[in-house]
């Protein structure tokens, strides 16, 4: 059908031509129904008979049509008249993204405006479960009244191929140098890829492929040049699979180091590695036009480039003074029709590279790796009653999921907890904690408001790593604390599996049970027997809100295995308390069977109350097996060792507890007990006499030296020892007993 002026298309009258490409013709036409100006896209034959691309277009572009957002532009219709498919979609009257970056010299915090509301529009799109795949300055419009409206959804399922396995594959080398042969249009597309789309792995492109478009465009706002920019698409391809990008400071010194952290984590080669959505995104955009603002006076400026920059190279645009810009999305399967030998030799030399482009290499720093970190309880600055869980919890989490990982010592909770609510040096925390990395932060609930700060510190030369403000909702708690977690196993350089970099257990999706387990634990560290009883009531909570959560039982399980215990905190009878320890603790291994804690817990049952020790050797070793760093399973095993004969084998396990945990009481009072026991009495007592230096109210520590003094006949002082078990114990049953 040929198309002009008065052409009339479904209910849409055609009024003029305002752009072509390989995606077909815009038109400018009037919806005659609704009386609106829209943009009419008639479809090429060759691109509208592909029944399956027409297919899957057509079914994310009815997804995209349901979008309501401001900064979306919206799909109106699907259409066909008379064997002419057309999508009608919002005319937007502006000019490019790409056009802005590259006229004349420009305000940051505009750019930043836009960028920021054309991220809040993919949010939208990526809440709807709807990625662009085609993300670039041609993409995004900015309207003459300053809005940013994303152009073009769906229609990166017209040229995508189907499914394919493996890199290097020709169809993909195919599908990807067919897609930019068009002289001048090689960067176009090629520039704004994700690595994965880059090595064809279509099965693995989601929201994040999106996040890294958008992190080269931001790249390329600030210092008009491409991210990945190369003499060919091949060497372009190539950069964004292998190469770092280079520090925007680098090319704009006036930039905010803030938002080179923000480029840098968009560009992350690893999807794991990126913002996780881009929402987050947008809220550090947002941050630092505040800022910004706030320095208002000090010129930062997008720098201009080095003579007048020619549009030739932007596909479907046209020089200064000529007709207004159009999407590119139009023009990706321009090299389906045109430029077919340029394509083959393309292709050639794509296959003769595709060694190159199959390696998926990360950048390395040269700085040496961090292999032990202490993670501090974070300063809770709420206003808000009963949040003290929360900085308490966050440390806490943290600790356990980086405790997982089998390279890194990680200084646990007990250790760290000593320096909870004082003021701190980080480098004098770390050389008291034989660790060479601190994270330290803090926390601010209002409301359902969230803000977490957090701050990486290398004490080895007092060096700041890393440092980020996360501003969420406490519906999104469960999600930030794996996101630093993921931020801190990148600031180490640690040598870790994909499967460790994403610490990728997870042991709950439910953020209201997971809040409940916070609160548990919170609550398990007082040691307090009231503090026991409200543990109970919220891991019971928290397994109620997720039956599925294997920490909540092994929480369980720990706090019954205290109440039973009369020389730690008592308060249930252990034929009461043993069997439902022992039953969270199965229930545990029955969801999760490598959680090194339900292990120790049914261990502790097995050795104490079921007296089976054979069976409670097996769980400790499996216990040690899983987690070779839990402190509390070397000390338990080492007591087990200990009551078997077996001193010098406990002695060690006591050693190696006290290297993972060196301020921990219990485990600094355990090889005295254990010396007590193996009849060394001078030494127990020397070892016994160090843990009350550490703190002289520690009332099991009083109890072991009291029974030294007994057994070395020294009765005054064992008698002085035990009243001072009974003066800290309120008169509980330990005390009492001892001097009975």
């Amino acid at each position: 059908m040929t198309i002009s002026a008065g052409t009339r298309l479904g209910r849409y009258e055609i009024r003029s031509k305002i752009g072509a490409g390989g995606m077909g013709e815009v038109y400018l036409a009037g919806d005659e129904q609704l009386h609106r100006k829209v943009a009419l896209k008639v479809l090429p034959v060759d691109v509208a008979s592909h029944h399956d691309r027409m297919r899957r277009f057509k079914q994310e572009a009815t997804a995209a049509a349901t979008l309501n957002h401001p900064n979306i532009a919206h799909i109106y219709e699907i259409g066909e008249s008379d064997g002419t498919h057309f999508i009608a979609m919002e005319f937007v009257d502006g000019v490019t993204l790409r056009e802005l970056i590259h006229g004349k010299q420009t305000d940051l915090a505009k750019l930043l405006r836009y960028l920021q509301h054309a991220a809040e529009g993919l949010a939208k799109a990526h809440a709807a479960g709807i990625v662009h795949r085609d993300l670039k300055p041609d993409n995004i419009m900015i309207t003459h009244d300053g809005h940013a409206k994303i152009l073009d959804f769906g229609l990166a399922k017209l040229v995508e191929p189907p499914q394919l396995s493996g890199s290097g594959s020709s169809e993909v080398a195919t599908a990807i140098i067919q897609r930019h042969s068009t002289p001048g249009a090689v960067l176009g597309t090629v520039g704004y890829m994700s690595p994965e789309q880059a090595q064809g792995r279509i099965d693995e492109i989601d929201h994040r492929s999106d996040i890294f478009s958008f992190g080269c465009i931001l790249f390329e706002a600030v210092t008009r040049k491409r991210a990945f920019e190369g003499k060919d698409a091949i060497d372009s391809l190539n950069k964004i699979i292998r190469e770092p990008v280079l520090p925007i400071t680098e090319l704009n010194p006036s930039a905010p180091a803030d938002l080179q952290r923000v480029v840098r984590r968009c560009l992350a080669k690893d999807p794991e590695d990126r913002y996780q959505t881009i929402k987050d995104v947008a809220i550090e955009l947002k941050e630092l036009r505040r800022e910004l603002a706030a320095s208002a006076g000090i010129d930062v400026t997008v720098p201009t480039t080095t003579g007048q920059r020619q549009d030739t190279d932007i596909p479907g645009s046209q020089t200064a003074g000529g007709a207004t810009h159009v999407s590119s999305a139009e023009y990706v399967v321009s090299g389906i029709k045109q430029h077919k030998l340029a394509a083959a030799i393309a292709l050639l030399l794509l296959v003769v590279g595709a060694a190159g482009l199959g390696l998926y290499l990360h950048a390395r720093n040269t700085e040496a790796a961090i292999y032990s970190i202490a993670v501090l309880p974070f300063q809770n600055r709420s206003t808000e009653a009963d949040s003290e869980y929360l900085s308490d919890g966050l440390a806490e989490s943290l600790i356990y999921r980086l405790s997982q990982l089998p390279n890194l010592k990680v200084s646990p909770t007990s250790s760290v907890f000593h320096y909870k609510g004082r003021e701190i040096d980080p480098v004098k925390v770390g050389q008291e904690l034989g660790v060479s990395a601190v994270l330290s932060g803090r926390i601010v609930q209002r409301g359902d408001n969230l803000t977490i700060s957090a701050e990486l510190v290398d004490v080895r030369y007092n060096k700041l790593l890393w440092g980020e403000q996360y501003d969420r909702k406490m519906s999104d708690l469960l999600a930030t604390q794996r996101e630093i977690a993921r931020e801190i196993v990148e600031k180490l350089k640690l040598k870790v599996s994909r499967e460790e970099k994403g610490l990728a257990k997870h042991y709950t999706e439910n953020n209201e049970a997971y809040q409940l387990y916070l609160k548990g634990r919170f609550y398990w560290n007082k040691r307090t027997e009231d503090g026991m009883q409200k543990s109970l009531e919220y891991f019971q909570q928290a397994i109620e809100r997720d039956p599925n959560f294997a920490l909540a039982y092994s929480g369980l399980a720990d706090t019954y295995d205290l109440l039973a215990a009369p020389d730690a905190i008592g308060g249930m009878p252990p034929n009461e308390a043993m069997p439902k320890a022992k039953a969270a603790a199965l229930k545990a291994l029955e969801i999760d069977d490598t959680l090194a804690e339900a292990h120790v817990s049914l261990a502790h049952v097995n050795y104490y109350y079921d007296r089976n020790w054979a069976a409670a050797e097996r769980e400790y070793k499996r216990a040690l097996e899983l987690n070779p760093n839990y402190p509390t399973a070397h000390q338990w095993y080492a007591v087990y060792l200990m009551s078997s004969g077996r001193f010098a084998e406990a002695l060690a396990q006591t050693r190696r507890a006290q290297e993972l945990d060196p301020l921990s009481l219990p485990i600094n009072m355990t090889p005295g007990w254990v010396l007590l026991n193996a009849r060394q009495y001078d030494q127990s007592i020397e070892q016994l006499r160090k843990t009350l230096e550490m703190d002289p109210h520690f009332i099991l520590t009083h109890h072991r030296l009291g029974l030294v003094y007994e057994q070395k006949g020294k009765y005054d002082e064992a008698i002085a020892e035990f009243r001072e078990v009974i003066n800290l114990s309120a008169g509980k049953p330990l005390g009492i007993t001892a001097l009975a």
